[in-house]
């Protein structure tokens, strides 16, 4: 792609491979939160995918291994672990059913505005750093919760700070929401459809 930084189109980097296996460690969390109730070693799963998350950051930096798959990796491994652990603690009942419709139901209404946008010739909208303060919150307050029900003795003090984490997080997140809704409605009524050739596909938006 004309004006992409060096090496954007690359796949198989030290940070990309970072991002699969935070992919994978998804199911595994979910296995241990909602089959053997394993709570301490699903934390564990949640700690080692934060290090990984800080960790690929580094590395690329550090490697100069930029990729435009791995700027959308890095954001889906944090909405897929957001989503898996609001899905278990829901059914363990940790958290109330409508924490979970308020936060993926805010990307629910974002996900329809994608096909639209790219009509009108624009990919995915870039993550606001508001947003990446959003899903700090949420990447903090659910294994804060989770670390609460896994050692009771200390519940007293991770829930309020859990809590608060997570209020903050989902306020955030709404917030961020409104922005980006904004910033779609502001795409579809001032842009002009494009034609189908010219609109970004799933391939140039990831560099392939």
């Amino acid at each position: 792609m004309t004006g992409s930084p060096p090496g954007a189109m690359r796949v198989w980097t030290v940070p990309n491979l970072l991002s699969f296996l935070r992919l994978a460690g998804v199911p595994l969390f979910l296995y241990l939160l909602l089959g053997p109730h394993e709570d301490g070693w699903a934390l564990t799963v949640l700690a080692l995918s934060a290090i990984t998350d800080w960790a690929d950051g580094k590395v690329a930096r550090l490697l100069n291994q930029y990729s435009r798959l791995g700027e959308m990796l890095d954001p889906a491994a944090d909405r897929l672990y957001i989503l898996a652990t609001l899905v278990g603690f829901v059914l363990r009942g940790f958290l109330p059913w409508w924490v979970a419709v308020i936060i993926v139901g805010r990307d629910a209404i974002l996900t329809v505005f994608i096909p639209l946008i790219r009509r009108h010739g624009y990919p995915p909208l870039p993550v606001l750093y508001l947003g990446k303060a959003a899903t700090f919150g949420l990447l903090y307050a659910l294994p804060i919760l989770l670390l609460a029900r896994a050692a009771p003795p200390i519940a007293p003090v991770a829930d309020p700070i859990g809590y608060a984490f997570l209020i903050w997080g989902i306020g955030l997140y709404l917030w961020v929401g409104v922005l980006y809704v904004k910033q779609h409605l502001w795409i579809l009524a001032r842009t002009p459809v494009v034609p189908t050739q010219a609109r970004p596909t799933a391939r140039s938006v990831a560099g392939a």
